[in-house]
C-alpha cells in the first residue's frame, strides 16, 4: 500500500530479486501546499498504486515472504529515532526563530524565504532515490524557522495558540495511531481510491480559492477565512490529514515487515515530519478561529 505522502508517493518500500529497496518509478507531482511539498500528490496516470500490493511475491497468498538475512533492515526503532531527530530539528529551528525573530515584516520575509527554502529541499528529496540525511535535516530547519516566526505571528494575536495547536497535533497523531493499531480502519484499496480522491479535490478547490483571494474576488481568505466556514475547511483538512497518517502508519509497517533497508527510516521519517507539519498549521488556525478576536 502506498501512501499519498510526496515522499511514499513515488517511493514503496519493495522487493527486487530478494533484497528490499524502493521502488522509483516516475510519478506526477504535486502543487505546494502551505508550506511544504503537498500531501495530496496525486499518483502518475495510467496506474492504480492501491490496486495491488506492491510487497507481493508469488507463494502463498497472504503470507509475506522471507526477510532477506540481514542485520541492516529497517525496524520501528529507527522509524522512531530518525522521525525524533527530524522533528527535533524542526522544534530546535521553531524555538530559535521565536526567541531570535521579533513579530516584523523583516521577519516576516525571513520566515516566507525559509518556507520557499524548505520547500525545494523537500522536492529535492522527494525526486531524489536515495535517502539524504543532511538534506532531510536542512529541510526540517528551515521548516521550523518558518514555524517558529509564523507561530509568534499567531502567539501575538491569540496567545497560547501555538501551545493548544501542539497538543491538537499530538491528539489527532495519537488518536489515529491508536485507532490504526486497534484495526477499527483498515487501509484498503478502497479506502485508499477515495480518500485519494476527495484529497485531490480539496487541494483544487484550495487552490482555486487562492487564486480568487489573490486577485481580489473573495473576500477575507475566502473558503480560509477566520469564520465558521473557515472553521469547517480547517477541520476537513485535518480529517484529511489524519488519513493520510494511516496511509504513512501502512507504508511504514509494510516496509517493516518486508524487510526494507534501514536507510529508508529517514525517507519514513520525512514523510511523517511533513505530514505532521501540515496538521499542526491547520490546528493552529483552527484554534486561532474558535479562539476568536481576542
Amino acid at each position: 500500500m502506498r501512501s499519498s505522502n510526496p515522499v511514499f508517493s513515488r517511493r514503496g518500500f519493495s522487493r527486487d530479486n530478494g533484497s528490499a529497496g524502493f521502488n522509483t518509478a516516475p510519478q506526477a507531482g504535486g502543487a505546494a501546499v502551505g508550506t511544504q511539498g503537498n500531501p495530496y500528490a496525486q499518483p502518475g496516470a495510467g496506474t492504480n498504486p492501491y490496486a495491488t500490493n506492491p510487497y507481493a511475491q508469488q507463494g502463498v497468498q497472504g503470507a509475506p515472504p522471507q526477510a532477506p538475512a540481514t542485520t541492516d533492515r529497517m525496524t520501528m526503532d529507527d522509524v522512531v529515532m530518525r522521525t525524533a531527530m527530524t522533528l527535533g530539528t524542526v522544534v530546535v529551528g521553531a524555538v530559535l526563530a521565536w526567541a531570535l525573530l521579533p513579530v516584523s515584516s523583516s521577519s516576516y520575509g525571513l520566515a516566507i524565504g525559509a518556507a520557499l527554502i524548505a520547500f525545494v529541499l523537500a522536492m529535492v528529496q522527494s525526486f531524489k532515490r536515495n535517502a539524504s540525511p543532511a538534506l532531510i535535516l536542512t529541510y526540517a530547519a528551515f521548516e521550523g524557522v518558518f514555524l517558529g516566526v509564523f507561530s509568534e505571528m499567531f502567539n501575538s494575536r491569540w496567545s497560547g495558540a501555538p501551545f493548544q495547536a501542539v497538543l491538537g497535533t499530538m491528539a489527532v497523531s495519537g488518536a489515529t495511531l491508536l485507532i490504526y493499531k486497534a484495526g477499527w480502519i483498515r487501509v484498503t484499496a478502497r479506502y485508499a481510491r477515495i480518500g485519494m480522491a476527495i484529497a485531490i479535490a480539496f487541494v483544487l478547490v484550495m487552490a482555486v480559492n487562492l487564486l480568487l483571494v489573490a486577485f481580489g474576488v473573495a473576500d477575507d481568505g475566502g473558503l480560509r477565512s477566520m469564520g465558521p466556514l473557515g472553521a469547517i475547511v480547517g477541520i476537513f483538512a485535518i480529517v484529511l490529514g489524519a488519513f493520510f497518517l494511516t496511509l504513512d502508519f501502512k507504508q511504514i509497517e509494510d516496509g517493516i515487515a518486508y524487510g526494507a533497508p534501514r536507510k529508508e527510516a529517514w525517507l519514513a521519517a520525512f514523510g511523517l515530519t511533513m505530514t505532521l507539519v501540515w496538521i499542526y498549521i491547520e490546528m493552529l488556525r483552527l484554534v486561532a478561529i474558535f479562539s476568536g478576536d481576542d
